[in-house]
């Protein structure tokens, strides 16, 4: 990892952070007081999704996400809003899948958001509406914890903003029975399911 300008403690608490439920840290840095309609009013995206004709939302919203050592890992969860993620320190790796269209199997992709850009990590990164995503800190990483101090320098901290803005009726958790279903008789699926099911929310 590069240069870590900021410990872990010092950025819970200068930034008033809490515990996220969806792994990880956060604060709410801004809600925009202007309203849009939603843009998914009468769309089901699927069981778990749906809105009510001229439903409103904010035009945007913003937040500090952290990782740390002792909290390193995201649950897997979706937003049907698009999602910007800017990094400020640290890196972390995400997991996105697209769910398959038509019949075709779902798409996993993974994305390191980090300063190394030569080797390919990226600084921001776009996550589409309807994608399912999970962002932990990276294995070899959290090996470069082998003391407190240097436990303290083992993290990410990102600005994730998000149009149109955060609302959790917009949002939903994968369950294990999703994660079967969505990979369910596709090739190397079981595989992916032995992989992912470890990020999936333990109280679903």
């Amino acid at each position: 990892m590069d240069h870590y300008p900021a410990g872990n403690k010092d950025i819970i608490s200068s930034l008033a952070l809490r515990k996220h439920p969806e792994g990880g840290y956060y604060a709410e840095t801004d809600r925009q007081q202007v309203t849009v309609p939603s843009p998914f009013a009468g769309k089901r995206y699927s069981s778990s999704f749906f809105v009510v004709e001229n439903e409103r939302r904010s035009l945007a919203t913003s937040i500090y996400y952290f990782l740390s050592h002792d909290n390193p890992s995201g649950v897997i969860h979706m937003n049907k809003s698009v999602t910007y993620h800017t990094l400020h320190q640290g890196r972390a790796e995400y997991t996105l899948i697209t769910p398959g269209a038509d019949g075709s199997p779902p798409k996993v992709e993974k994305k390191i958001i980090g300063t190394n850009t030569a080797a390919g990590e990226l600084r921001m990164l776009f996550v589409g509406t309807g994608v399912w995503k999970m962002s932990r800190l990276l294995p070899k990483d959290l090996a470069l914890g082998t003391t407190p101090d240097r436990k303290d320098e083992v993290g990410c901290l990102i600005t994730e903003v998000v149009v149109p803005g955060f609302h959790w009726e917009d949002h939903q958790f994968m369950t294990r029975k999703k994660l079967k279903a969505l990979f369910e008789g596709v090739e190397g699926g079981e595989e992916w399911i032995r992989q992912l099911l470890p990020h999936v929310k333990k109280d679903e």
